[in-house]
């Protein structure tokens, strides 16, 4: 059990103080890194439909160019904190470079997810920047349409195969009024920035290639962005409280997952499993959360999440308030309330 109190939280802050430091060398060697490899690969992939190798071959090369996919997301990320350099200039330059290439708005999306971070675990302020979580009590009340919605949406082939493709295709186009000027802005931008792209391949290899190539590239690389924040979130012991009663350490520390990862694994997400302490100090940037999290020992007491675990979390869609769990739909078949 973690220590809890005015005196644990002052002694971790202390701990992790010196890991929020950027460093600009470890910065552009992680997008050397992974940014070269990744254009490597999707230029491997356009040779293969040119040439017209067997298109599983082309799908077979869409795997890892995913996964580098996913590490460039988690630095548009750390720019969005401010953490991935020490300069907000270079990360905004290096977020929207990013963001195009993961077919994310940096203003637009900075904007929801500072929100999902201020109300992570908070009951009364559910929604931004995070996967729609009903408690027992709000799934009995509801309507039968509203229900169904849930059910749908919580349900796991729609979740990973439906949701992956409306953010990346067509809710992060359209930009909206209510977000504010800027993240209209960033919107508008990172589509002329794809328009861009798709126009450079339709003038030269033709925008049939472009799609075969790009399409299930985006697409596995969602999908699995949002299992990763599905299950940073989501599991048995997770942590959700009323407003007045929220603590913001517990919030960071039992709302968010340690998802321990195998070491490739956890390099291709960029050490986003350690969410506990990305909760804690969102301005430590990737680099510096596995040092953090061996030097601080008190971090050490957050028991992990593991990989064949975290998959029991899919069955797993309410928040009981009495048990103060996350439990299945199965659970409650028998109150009488409920009207499936």
């Amino acid at each position: 059990m973690f220590p809890s109190g005015k005196s644990a939280a002052r002694n971790l802050s202390d701990g992790i103080a010196a890991f929020s430091r950027s460093d600009a060398r470890k910065a552009w060697w992680q997008l050397v890194n992974t940014i070269v490899p990744y254009l490597g690969v999707m230029a491997l992939m356009t040779f293969s439909v040119v040439r017209g190798w067997p298109y599983p071959v082309t799908l077979l090369l869409a795997i890892p160019a995913a996964g580098l996919s996913i590490r460039i997301f988690i630095f548009f990320h750390d720019c969005c904190h401010d953490s991935f350099f020490a300069s907000k200039r270079a990360n905004r330059i290096v977020g929207y470079v990013t963001g195009i290439l993961t077919f994310t708005p940096f203003d637009d999306w900075k904007r929801n997810h500072n929100i999902h971070h201020a109300t992570a675990g908070d009951l009364d302020h559910r929604g931004t920047g995070a996967v729609w979580t009903m408690t027992v009590d709000d799934y009995l009340g509801a309507s039968r349409l509203k229900r169904l919605g849930y059910r749908l949406v919580r349900n796991p082939f729609f979740l990973l195969l439906v949701v992956p493709f409306w953010l990346s295709m067509l809710s992060y186009r359209i930009p909206r009024w209510s977000a504010g000027r800027a993240s209209m802005i960033s919107v508008m931008i990172t589509n002329l920035g794809l328009a861009g792209i798709v126009t450079a391949f339709a003038l030269t290899v033709g925008w049939k290639t472009y799609l075969m190539v790009q399409v299930p590239v985006t697409l596995m690389a969602w999908t699995l962005g949002v299992w990763l924040f599905y299950v940073q979130h989501q599991y048995e012991d997770a942590y959700w409280a009323r407003a007045d009663e929220r603590n913001s350490l517990d919030a960071a520390l039992k709302g968010s997952s340690y998802y321990k990862l195998p070491g490739f694994l956890q390099w291709m997400t960029g050490s986003i499993g350690l969410h506990h302490i990305h909760h804690l100090r969102p301005r430590i940037p990737n680099y510096h959360l596995q040092a953090c999290q061996d030097a601080v020992p008190s971090l050490q007491l957050v028991r992990p999440l593991t990989l064949s675990k975290s998959f029991g979390s899919l069955a797993l869609n309410l928040w009981d308030e009495q048990q103060q769990k996350m439990v299945g739909f199965g659970a409650i078949r028998t109150r009488a309330r409920v009207r499936v």
